[in-house]
């Protein structure tokens, strides 16, 4: 097993990200099968109580951010790291393409609809980030589908900036009400997203997971690449950092995950409800008329 330093993954803005200086893989975090097992289930219990003591003080939420290219292993990660939270105070939403009412309106508007309420940890599965990623890979998806004037797609620098601008702005907005944001990019590999998908055309009981497009966007995984490290750096903030995941183990991946979840639950400063000895003494009497009933 490999100790490793989380905080070399953070990127908050007073460093560089460099696509190729990230890595894809490391050094197993983990002994064997077992001992990940173990870490994991006890990083996800712990969560789950943060984030219990998170909704008994109902004054802070979490939102946290996951963006990959294809196959890198977001909902396996979601599903892993988030395990025994109580659903209550979990809210996960997966993010396809816009759909004709969303377009109706602006392109920040769907992401305001399902932000997380006090007390809860919300989960995006892809994100806003979506228009500084494939929208700028595929820019007639902005000029052709978009439906926003003319006049406003003429200069497609001006609209990258703007829309990095209106990033930073919506997520220092959050953190100042309560909401402190952290982003993942799941870093795969191209050769292991070929062995993934490969696998999914090869087991057919794996089939619903392959999308035909998915071979059509690794065409442009150089632009991609590209489109990743600058909106990195564009909103890399202190108080909305980005976290640059090796992704090829999986395991090494959902480990580093969880604990970098559990670091940033443990940074607020969540109070768990005061004992009232007055209030208490009063709800002991009623254990006789509960009894009694």
């Amino acid at each position: 097993m490999s100790p490793f330093d989380i905080e070399s993954l953070r990127f908050d803005g007073k460093k560089t990200f460099r696509m190729e200086d990230a890595t894809t893989k490391i050094d197993d975090l983990y002994t064997d099968d077992v001992d990940y097992e173990i870490q994991l289930r006890h990083q996800a219990a712990e969560i789950a109580d943060l984030q219990t003591d998170l909704y008994a003080d109902n004054r802070y939420g979490l939102l946290a951010i996951f963006q990959a290219m294809d196959a890198a292993g977001k909902d396996g990660t979601i599903q892993h790291v988030f395990t025994g939270t109580n659903p209550l105070g979990l809210r996960i939403t997966s993010f396809k393409r816009p759909t004709d009412g969303e377009l109706e309106h602006d392109w920040l508007w769907r992401s305001w609809r399902e932000l997380p309420e006090r007390g809860t940890i919300g989960v995006f599965n892809r994100s806003y980030y979506e228009e500084v990623l494939v929208v700028r890979v595929h820019p007639e998806i902005l000029t052709q589908s978009q439906r926003l004037p003319a006049e406003r797609t003429d200069d497609l620098d001006k609209v990258w900036k703007h829309r990095f601008e209106a990033i930073r702005d919506f997520e220092k907005h959050l953190y100042r009400n309560g909401f402190p944001v952290i982003k993942f990019f799941l870093h795969i590999s191209k050769e292991e997203q070929a062995d993934r998908l490969i696998k999914r055309i090869e087991n057919p009981e794996k089939h619903w997971k392959f999308d035909e497009g998915d071979v059509k966007e690794r065409g442009f995984w150089n632009e991609y690449m590209a489109a990743f490290e600058e909106a990195i750096n564009e909103t890399a903030t202190a108080n909305a950092p980005w976290y640059v995941i090796p992704a090829d183990d999986k395991k090494n991946m959902r480990l580093m995950v969880s604990r970098i979840v559990l670091n940033e639950l443990k940074k607020l400063p969540i109070h768990k409800p005061e004992v009232n000895e007055e209030r208490s003494a009063a709800l002991k009497k009623l254990i006789k008329v509960i009894k009694e009933q």
